[in-house]
């Protein structure tokens, strides 16, 4: 997966914006004002930060060693880092991300969760 793959990706998502409030490096996804995902678009080799339910974090770290780590700067609990160079499938990356933009709207209020399910 590219940079621009993985920024289009993300912003597929209903409701989906990219934000910069760390500096312009820092690309920052969020769904009505709550984070999802975090990269360095330009870093080398690409990562992405994502929202994991706490045991399958565990157990994504244990499947992918090096690749799927405790998020960087982000609660170690629910947080993993992702290395998207290539060697993890897309189509696993993008259930990652799909996940962590669910477990945030799930974590939403009632009526924007709502919201975001109307056309």
């Amino acid at each position: 997966m590219t940079p621009q793959e993985l920024r289009t990706f993300c912003l597929s998502f209903s409701a989906a914006v990219e934000d910069f409030p760390f500096n312009p490096e820092t690309s920052v996804f969020k769904v009505l004002g709550k984070l999802f995902a975090l990269t360095s678009l330009d870093a080398r080799p690409l990562t992405v930060n994502l929202k994991c339910d706490p045991d399958d974090a565990v157990r994504l770290r244990g499947e992918y060693p090096g690749l799927i780590v405790p998020g960087w700067h982000m609660n170690k609990r629910h947080w993993n880092t992702v290395t998207v160079d290539g060697e993890l499938p897309d189509r696993l990356v993008r259930e990652l991300v799909e996940d962590s933009y669910d477990l945030v709207v799930a974590g939403l209020p009632r009526a924007d969760r709502l919201r975001l399910d109307r056309p």
